[in-house]
């Protein structure tokens, strides 16, 4: 590292938090330290000291030289998951009050009867209907009651309830009843938190709309406190810039923004792999991408196509059904600590349970005792023994061994190594299925995509999963271990903004489109304004989401704003034929919603150069390792990432040694250095 101003991204994990650091060069340095799940903000703080204990300076010296500070976490999403949300309270047209446990009646598996939904966030006694209509076109039917507000507030303030969630039918097309009601409950002052589903997420669909309001209000008290805590206790100790944190749509915001609507941080710390595949992008002059990031619990997948990688509005977290601008992240069970078992039919499983930072895996002595994919790599010689992940844990040969012989090996009957064996391709199959989920499943050919292997535990598979998917190559990042950290630091602000118009495509919609495009501007421009951006650095983006008449889901296409009802049409069905490959000349065309992106363009970290050296590499040390094509241990290189420099060549079998990562070269495979001082791995022959 060299000198200030420094600009930080930190994610906290379910296993390590992960710190990266950029000089005013854009040479960047990791940090690791593991999370503390019962506070978030100790493992953002002790990532911190370890920062500026390798600098040498002092923790307020390091924070009032900090230019960027942005911040990926998990809270909202465990809130969540855990169920310690807020006692919420729902305000619904009258007639609708069941809609939220109704949901859309649909089940994921139709075959599945016996599993339940989530519980619902609001029980129905504080579920209350309040009497007033506005139709689909907007027009007041039935004259808001706001006695009926008065007697939910009466209800609302005797059973303790610490948030409120209010979603009018037809509010998108027409907010006033809800701001109405909004108005009347902040004039009573039932509790502090209240949300609105006219200002978080103003779309057609009122289950989901409902759904979405009443998450916000759930997830609000925790993940503000947080939120503001951890902002008080970094200014107490001398940070000077704005704290920034990263949304589910791969864009940062400001805490003010987010405190009112934390649905938009549930996927806070895997979209930043966006910035990340971004910056890698540029880089190395590759716009088709797809990240298979693997951490300690989970593999999170996404797909760049054409420079651009896929928000959606839909997402799922723990089977509620929520409408906020996210990355397009397919995510399965399957990372460094999941743990494998022996199922009824007697097979082996792996995952989705995952043995978290504690105990973790057997190999870390801190209790486990169930084999985990780590235990696996350490029999199977691909990881060492002692410090492991930048020295934060120490693995067990010893141990992992014994939960591989006591849970597996002896029971079935099979070896150490076969149980080891069957674990690891087990995991993988899971990785190949989630790869494909994002990319086949979606009319793209892998062929055309370079793999990135990244995450803690992404190196150790992604050549194998490269090959078998058919990819071109695999991309490893040096500082794999910390790539959603790594960033961060090239995120930029952004809000989303959306307006539903359900007109035909015809010529005369030009107009309507043309006024929406301009309102939602402006409204994009002034929250960028009050983020601190101006002309000089904003950009808006112009998207529509249309669907074939009498068809229900939209494709979503992004265009010049002054696009003609043609150009609207050849690129919607040019996206449509991509996707389902065909099209209907024939059948018309709905416009369902105008989209305008805003953004507020931060300072570029520009990619550092390094040079090409040519002296030879020399492994560190040969040992056993496991070659799953070759069905033995082989002997094996192990190199130490540090020797390793633009350049530098060489083929498999091999082991690099990173501080945050270890990589698996399979033998015939090559494995270069490039200008970016990252790995390139293409693959050998079967043979």
């Amino acid at each position: 590292m060299q000198s200030p101003p420094w600009r930080v991204g930190v994610d906290v994990g379910g296993t390590f938090t992960d710190l990266v650091i950029a000089d005013s060069d854009g040479r960047t340095d990791v940090f690791k330290v593991p999370s503390v799940p019962a506070d978030p903000g100790q493992g953002v703080i002790s990532a911190l000291e370890a920062a500026c204990a390798a600098l040498g300076l002092s923790l307020a010296q390091f924070l009032g030289e900090c230019q960027f500070f942005l911040h990926g976490s998990t809270v909202a999403t465990n809130t969540l998951l855990e169920g310690k949300g807020a006692k919420v309270g729902l305000l619904t047209t009258k007639g609708f009050r069941d809609s939220l446990e109704a949901r859309r009646g649909l089940r994921k598996n139709p075959w599945d009867h016996r599993t339940p939904y989530p519980p619902v966030l609001v029980p129905r006694y504080l579920r209350l209907p309040v009497a007033g209509r506005i139709d689909a076109r907007g027009a007041e039917v039935e004259a808001l009651d706001l006695d009926d507000v008065r007697a939910a507030c009466r209800v609302f303030r005797e059973e303790g309830v610490e948030s409120i969630a209010v979603c009018l039918l037809n509010s998108f097309v027409n907010p006033a009843h809800e701001q109405a009601v909004a108005a009347l409950l902040r004039e009573e002052g039932v509790c502090d938190w209240l949300s609105v589903s006219s200002e978080i997420v103003p779309i057609m669909g009122e289950y989901e709309r409902s759904s979405t309001t009443v998450v916000n209000a759930y997830v609000m008290p925790r993940t503000a406190s947080y939120l503001r805590a951890l902002q008080e206790r970094l200014i107490a100790l001398g940070l000077k810039t704005k704290l920034l944190m990263l949304q589910s749509n791969g864009g940062a915001a400001s805490l003010d923004q987010l405190i009112r609507q934390p649905v938009n941080l549930l996927l806070s710390g895997p979209s930043a792999g966006v910035g990340a595949m971004q910056y890698l992008a540029a880089g190395i002059g590759e716009n088709n991408l797809v990240s298979m990031e693997i951490g300690g619990t989970s593999c999170d997948v996404m797909l760049m196509n054409e420079g651009r990688v896929a928000i959606t509005d839909t997402l799922s977290v723990n089977d509620y059904d929520l409408v906020t601008p996210s990355v397009d992240i397919h995510t399965v069970g399957a990372g460094g600590g999941t743990i494998a078992g022996i199922d009824a039919a007697g097979l082996i499983y792996a995952g989705p349970e995952g043995a978290g930072a504690r105990p973790g895996p057997a190999a870390y002595g801190l209790g486990g005792t169930r084999p985990t994919v780590t235990d696996a790599h350490l029999v199977l010689g691909r990881l060492r023994p002692g410090p492991y992940a930048g020295g934060t844990v120490t693995l067990d040969l010893a141990a992992a061994e014994a939960a591989m012989d006591n849970e597996l090996a002896l029971p079935l009957g099979i070896s150490r190594t076969e149980a080891a064996a069957g674990i690891i391709r087990i995991v993988e199959q899971n990785l190949m299925h989630a790869v494909e989920q994002i990319s086949i499943q979606r009319g793209y050919h892998l062929g055309r995509f370079m793999l990135i292997a990244c995450g803690g535990a992404g190196p150790m598979h992604g050549a194998s999963v490269g090959r078998r998917l058919g990819a071109r190559a695999v991309y490893v990042p040096r500082q794999a271990g910390a790539f959603c950290a790594i960033g961060m630091q090239h995120a930029d602000v952004r809000r989303d903004f959306v307006h539903v118009l359900m007109r035909r495509l015809d010529e005369t919609v030009g107009a309507a489109i043309a006024e929406g495009f301009t309102q939602l501007q402006a409204q994009a421009r002034a929250a960028l304004g009050e983020e601190g951006f101006g002309e000089g650095d904003t950009r808006f983006d112009y998207e529509l989401d249309l669907h074939y008449e009498g068809q229900q889901w939209d494709v979503r296409v992004t265009l010049p704003r002054d696009a003609s009802p043609a150009d609207i049409r050849a690129a919607f069905e040019r996206e449509y034929d991509r996707q389902f490959g065909h099209t209907n000349p024939e059948a018309r065309i709905n416009v369902a919603k105008l989209r305008v992106v805003g953004i507020g363009k931060l300072p570029v970290l520009e990619n550092p150069v390094y040079p090409t050296v040519d002296t030879p590499v020399v492994p560190v040390e040969t040992r056993k390792v496991y070659a799953d094509r070759l069905g033995d241990f082989v002997d094996t290189p192990i190199y130490r990432g540090a020797d390793l420099q633009h350049g530098h060549s060489f083929e498999g079998p091999a082991v690099i040694e990173e501080s945050t990562t270890t990589i698996l070269v399979g033998p015939g495979d090559h494995v270069s250095v490039d200008a970016l001082n990252n790995y390139i791995i293409r693959f050998g022959s079967e043979d």
